[in-house]
């Protein structure tokens, strides 16, 4: 029969392995980022992902600095700036999510 302390060390490691639920709820967009990233309401995980996938379909790294992202004309309306660095890019997605 397991200890009142082996009980207590489980549960504790059930809850410090428990998913950050903040990052995996879906959030609705922005109707510019819904036409990059695509309709419906998604885990901003998702979004970000989706964006890097557009940003390197369309070559939008620049080659001499991989930190930088040029806009192209969806990403303008999203970012309101020709271009940003990689850091930079999550404060511009966040204000197309609620």
């Amino acid at each position: 029969m397991p200890t009142k302390t082996a009980k207590a060390n489980a549960s504790k490691t059930k809850a410090a392995s428990k998913p950050n639920n903040a990052l995996q709820k879906p959030v609705q967009l922005s109707k510019e980022l819904a036409a990059i990233v695509g309709d419906g309401a998604m885990p901003r995980t998702e979004v970000t992902k989706k964006v890097w996938a557009y940003i390197k379909a369309h070559d939008l790294q620049n080659p001499e600095n991989k930190r930088e992202i040029k806009a192209d004309g969806k990403l303008r309306e999203v970012f309101g700036q020709d271009k940003v660095t990689m850091f930079e890019m999550n404060s511009h997605l966040n204000r197309h999510m609620k």
